[in-house]
């Protein structure tokens, strides 16, 4: 494999582990910035190593034990006198570094849930939860974000540097909340999560009617949130309305960019496979009992996608580019 090859490998791995690994760093450090910068470490050393040495076989891995590795050496040789950074030290020289195959595995889940509702915490304006998450969890660079939201890059680089040091001055704790705090928080990941998705669908900004790429990355989050807090019905619910409504995409727009209204649209273009999945997160949702205002707004796009062939009410017909939406 070439140099070159290496090196599109590397991104690809580390757009894939990046959330785990900065995860697992901030479960030891407790600083969301601190643990990026390790983090970065690794990369760089994967950069410097691979192409001379291979890729390994657990990659991932290899750049978990890597970033730990370097917040080690950092700890000694600042020689920290703090208390309770001694006490961090003295924990990490005393754990035995697990087996590599494994490290990924353990507490992996809790981590990242940790790592949404750290980068999603109320504390933090909501262009700067929405940064941050992008940046942490779904891996994106600066460059990429803001030109994703068509904001000047040095102004989300800000946004992520102020994000980063106004929970290290909070102290907001690396943790999932409990009860009401739990619930309270949620609500601010959810709420995040459908602005990522509502600036594609459609775009509120720049020429394209829609931006695909941030809807998709919206339902990456959605659905990794899915998976880590499955008891939550909420979320399944507003991953149900994101993948039913992102299945509309390329029907929603014409051959010349023109908006088309959802009575207009050729169903024979919406994505099947999406409506599908839809669907089985509306029932994960239901099953929990009740349904929040992502899981009512997911049933009413539910009955859209379940009809064959679109009505119009008779006598309404003239009425449609005021009732209907894209």
């Amino acid at each position: 494999m070439t140099a070159p090859d290496i090196h599109q490998a590397i991104e690809a791995i580390w757009r894939i582990e990046q959330a785990k690994i900065i995860a697992g760093l901030v479960r030891l450090t407790r600083d969301v910035g601190v643990a990026e910068e390790f983090a970065q470490d690794a990369l760089i050393a994967a950069l410097t190593t691979w192409p001379e040495r291979g890729t390994p076989d657990n990659p991932g891995a290899w750049l978990m034990a890597t970033a730990k590795n370097r917040a080690l050496d950092a700890w000694r040789r600042a020689k920290l006198i703090d208390r309770t950074h001694e006490e961090f030290g003295r924990e990490m020289d005393q754990h035995e570094m697990p087996d590599l195959d494994a490290v990924l595995d353990d507490d992996i889940g809790d981590d990242l849930l940790r790592l949404i509702f750290t980068a999603c915490h109320p504390v933090l304006s909501a262009e700067a939860r929405v940064a941050l998450t992008l940046r942490l969890i779904g891996g994106l660079t600066t460059d990429e974000i803001a030109r994703a939201f068509l904001v000047a890059e040095p102004t989300i680089a800000q946004r992520i540097v102020r994000a980063k040091r106004t929970l290290a001055e909070a102290k907001v704790p690396f943790e999932v909340p409990r009860g009401a705090d739990r619930a309270a928080r949620l609500a601010s990941v959810l709420e995040v999560i459908y602005f990522i998705f509502n600036e594609g669908y459609p775009a509120t900004a720049g020429e394209d009617w829609v931006r695909p790429a941030l809807c998709e990355e919206a339902l990456r989050l959605g659905r990794i949130l899915a998976e880590l807090a499955s008891e939550e019905g909420e979320v399944h619910g507003l991953v149900a309305l994101m993948e039913i409504q992102a299945s509309r995409l390329k029907a929603r727009v014409g051959p010349n960019g023109e908006p088309i209204l959802l009575l207009d649209q050729n169903r024979a273009r919406w994505d099947q496979l999406l409506i599908r999945r839809g669907l089985a997160a509306l029932m994960r949702a239901e099953a929990q009992g009740w349904l929040g205002s992502y899981g009512l707004q997911a049933a009413i796009a539910a009955c859209h996608a379940r009809a064959r062939a679109r009505r119009i009410p008779t006598g309404r017909a003239s009425s449609r580019s005021t009732k209907s939406s894209p």
